[in-house]
Order: structure tokens, then C-alpha cells, then sequence
């Protein structure tokens, strides 16, 4: 009797369990009606640990049997995935404000504060405040002459930098980085700063660029749950925590040192336009959490994109020495070897510009872009996506789409000039994004990198390291966010 008893609570144990276990698989593997298809993976955990080193490599892969919109289990979240420039477009430009929210996300909100512009969810706080970003910005010269000069200014200081080396082998990063921090710090704070100016070494602090930085990237990501975790027992984490401390720390001290010295009739720059806004009681949004944060995401999105694309260039440059003469040749016909680069110039150098979208096509810095998130029940491609599913754009896959580009894992700039030698412009590069959420920064970007890329190889002969000869696999950077190059060095010769 006692034996039955025992066998048949043991079976009531057995049957529970696995009721519990088909009840968690069907709500793991459970999606929304009519939702677009894609892989799930394993409960907790999602796609994640089959992930590779290359997420947006992995994306493209499962696409092929998914569809260009698929969704993807990361996590305990559902991604929706965009794989093709149609589909991109179909969603991003057409769709609008219904794709153009910010994923409310753990990590952005810890970060931002639910502040800035760059992760704040589309409304009417994001509305003001791009507008006055817009105008502010305009105001003090993006986009036209007077913002062409002061990168002209400081690109002076930076080939003086390069000239320091005197030849011998260094690597560029951290002048690039100077280089391009100044030119927001103009805009900013009203002035450009010592290299080694200590507030300065702490504004252009960048989050460590390594592969075990790229994969705590990854986790938070898309498993924000264990963010916590790694702050306590990992080091990178630790690491990247204390720089975001330490600069917005600097930028704290900055605006307080600015509202001491303010003076309406005197606006010097970004910080003080702002400040105005507030003391004129224009919109509840403009507050101190909401400068500070700002000012942050000037410095961060303006510096680490730019700078990253410049070191790829000149990754580039090193690769391709032909390339780079030609680019060199271009620039000598049409600008010479002491005039100053001007952004009028650019109409008349074809394969400057082919070699620039060349750049942006061939190393995709953000591969996936900027998280969007859905603001409204929508119907797209013939599928039902709920409001509030997160979703990001394999920007990487549309400029590797081999229905679009021969050998697209090459680098070829002549891909982008017509039978007569002339530049043309494609749809299907975007480095930038594209709809309400492409990045606000795009026209200073484009002004930096021409500017900046024209004046060095003017100047220098960029050549690779005669003791490092084995430089990394271009196709195998630093991913995480961003995708930048491994650490490497190289000569500027003099020309």
C-alpha cells in the first residue's frame, strides 16, 4: 500500500513537472499573431549563444531562410530584424514616426537618464529638443563656413601632431580622437582645447575598443538582466562604468562654470544657448539633467563615430597604397599641395568622394545601427507587429548585399565613379540611418572626414609599420556597438 502510494506521488511529481516544462516551452516559443518568423532558440538565454563574433554576420545568415523581416528571440526580448535596403526604407522612411521610437531599454535609461536626444523615445520632449539642437547648431556654423573653419583650424594642430612623430611608427587613434573632440568642444564650449588639457583627456575618453569589451556590449544589449552581474565581477565593465562617471563628472563642473559666467547679450556657444532657453522658461524639457545629458551625447556620438571611421580610412590607406595615390593625385590636381581643403572643392574631386562612400560602405561602423522601437500597433509587409517591439536595421547586410555590389568584401572606390570617370551617388549606402531617427549629425561627419582625410593625405604618406607588417584582418574588428579597427600603427611620411 505504502509502495503504491509512494508511486503514485512520485508519478503526480513526474506529471507536474512536465506540465510545467510544455507550459514554459509554449510560452517561450509562443509568438504574437501573425508575427514575422525567425529563429527562438533556448529558453532564457533566446539566440544568444549562437551568436558569433559578428552579430550582424549571424543576422544576414538567418535572413536568407527567415525573410528581410524577421524577428529574433535575444534574450528574453523579441528583435525585430531588417535585413534589405527596400525593407529599411519601407519601415524607417515610410513608416515614420510608427518606427522611430527608443527601446526602453535598462541600460539606456541608467545611462541617459531618460535625458539627451540620441535614446530618447519619440514625442514631444524629442521633438523640442531636436528642433533646438537643429537650430542651435546651425546657429553657430554646421553646415557652413564658419564650422568649415574651425575644422580647418584644427586640422593644423593635427598634422603638427602627426609631424611630432618625426617618421617613426605611432599609432593615430588617440590624435584622431583629439582632433575630432575639438571640433565639438568648438561648438560646445565656445573654444578648442589642449591635447593635454586634463578636463579635456576626460571629455574624450572613449569606452575601452576590444573584443571582450564588444561581447559585455552584446550581453547588455540584449540581456540587460544580467547587466549588474558583470559590473561586479568583471573588469571591462567596471572600466567602461567609470569613464561614463568621470565624463559626465567633467561635464557637470563645465556647466556650472558656464551659468557662473553667463551672459545673455554673449552667447558663446551650445552650453550658453541653452541656458538662455532655460532662464527664457521655453519648455519644462530644457533642465539641467537634460543639458548635462546633451552635452554628453555631443561629445560621445560626435567623436567616437567620426574618429572611428577616420582610423579606418586610414586602415585603408595602408591597404590599398594605389588607392592612395590616386587619392593623393586627385587632391593635387585640383586643391595642390599647400592650398587648404575646402568643402567647395569636393564637387570637382570624383574619387574623393567614391573613396569616401567606398569608406563607409566597406567598414559599416554601427552595423546594426540605433535601436528603434515600434510606437504603434503596425501592419508592414504583411505582418502584425505590436507597439513596443524593439527592432534594429542590418545596415551592414544592405551594404554587403551581393545582388548590389560586386565582390562587396572588397575594396574597390571605382565601384562608385560612371564609364566617364564621374561620382555616383547610392541609395544603398547609409551610414547614417535613414528616416526621422538618422543621425543628427551626419552634415558636420561628412564635413570632418572630408576635410580631415583630404589635409592628411595631402600632407602625409600614410605606410604600415615595418615591425608590425601582419596587421589584423580588415574584416575583423572590434565589434560591439561599433565596429572599429583592432589597436595598430602606422608612418606618416611627409610628402
Amino acid at each position: 500500500m505504502l509502495v503504491n502510494l509512494i508511486k503514485e506521488f512520485d508519478m503526480s511529481i513526474v506529471l507536474t513537472a512536465s506540465c510545467a516544462f510544455v507550459l514554459i516551452l509554449y510560452y517561450w516559443y509562443k509568438r504574437p499573431r501573425n508575427f514575422p518568423p525567425g529563429p527562438r532558440g533556448i529558453p532564457l538565454l533566446g539566440m544568444m549563444p549562437f551568436l558569433g563574433k559578428h552579430t550582424e554576420k549571424d543576422f544576414r545568415r538567418w535572413s536568407k531562410k527567415y525573410g528581410p523581416m524577421m524577428s529574433v528571440r535575444l534574450g528574453q526580448n523579441d528583435w525585430i530584424v531588417l535585413g534589405d535596403h527596400k525593407t529599411i526604407n519601407e519601415c524607417l522612411v515610410k513608416g515614420g514616426s510608427s518606427f522611430s521610437g527608443r527601446p526602453d531599454h535598462p541600460v539606456f535609461k541608467v545611462v541617459t537618464k531618460n535625458h539627451g536626444v540620441a535614446m530618447v523615445d519619440y514625442g514631444d520632449h524629442w521633438k523640442v529638443q531636436r528642433r533646438f539642437r537643429l537650430t542651435t547648431l546651425r546657429g553657430f556654423g554646421v553646415g557652413k563656413r564658419g564650422m568649415e573653419d574651425r575644422i580647418v583650424e584644427e586640422i593644423a594642430y593635427l598634422n603638427d601632431a602627426i609631424r611630432s612623430h618625426n617618421g617613426k611608427a605611432f599609432d593615430i587613434a588617440e590624435l584622431m580622437a583629439n582632433g575630432v573632440s575639438n571640433n565639438i568642444s568648438s561648438i560646445v564650449m565656445g573654444q578648442r582645447m589642449d591635447y593635454d588639457d586634463e578636463i579635456f583627456k576626460i571629455l574624450s575618453k572613449k569606452a575601452p575598443n576590444s573584443d571582450a569589451s564588444g561581447k559585455i556590449t552584446k550581453l547588455v544589449m540584449y540581456m540587460p538582466f544580467i547587466r549588474n552581474f558583470l559590473i561586479l565581477f568583471f573588469n571591462k565593465a567596471k572600466e567602461m562604468k567609470k569613464i561614463n562617471t568621470s565624463i559626465r563628472e567633467a561635464i557637470v563642473n563645465w556647466v556650472s562654470q558656464h551659468k557662473s559666467t553667463y551672459d545673455e547679450h554673449n552667447v558663446r556657444d551650445f552650453i550658453d544657448a541653452f541656458i538662455g532657453e532655460q532662464k527664457r522658461e521655453a519648455d519644462v524639457s530644457f533642465t539641467d539633467l537634460q543639458l548635462i545629458q546633451y552635452v554628453r551625447d555631443l561629445y560621445v556620438a560626435g567623436t567616437e563615430t567620426t574618429t572611428g571611421t577616420l582610423r579606418w580610412a586610414v586602415r585603408c590607406l595602408i591597404d590599398h597604397p594605389e588607392e592612395q595615390n590616386k587619392l593623393r593625385k586627385e587632391i593635387f590636381d585640383v586643391i595642390g599641395r599647400e592650398k587648404i581643403p575646402s568643402m567647395k572643392d569636393k564637387a570637382q574631386m570624383p574619387y574623393t568622394c567614391a573613396f569616401m562612400q567606398e569608406l563607409f560602405r566597406f567598414r559599416t561602423l554601427a552595423p546594426l545601427g540605433v535601436p528603434h522601437k515600434i510606437t504603434n500597433d503596425v501592419q508592414v509587409e504583411g505582418w502584425s507587429i505590436p507597439k513596443g517591439t524593439w527592432l534594429v536595421c542590418n545596415l551592414w547586410a544592405v551594404h554587403n548585399d551581393p545582388d548590389v555590389w560586386d565582390e562587396p568584401s572588397k575594396f574597390k572606390p571605382e565601384r562608385h565613379l560612371d564609364e566617364k570617370g564621374n561620382f555616383v551617388q547610392s541609395k544603398h549606402v547609409i551610414p547614417f540611418s535613414v528616416g526621422p531617427r538618422h543621425c543628427l549629425g551626419e552634415q558636420l561627419a561628412r564635413m570632418e572626414i572630408f576635410i580631415f582625410l583630404v589635409s592628411m593625405v595631402q600632407k602625409f604618406e600614410f605606410l604600415p609599420d615595418p615591425n608590425e607588417p601582419q596587421l589584423s584582418e580588415v574584416q575583423q574588428g572590434v565589434s560591439g556597438f561599433m565596429c572599429v579597427p583592432h589597436p595598430f600603427k602606422q608612418i606618416a611620411k611627409e610628402v
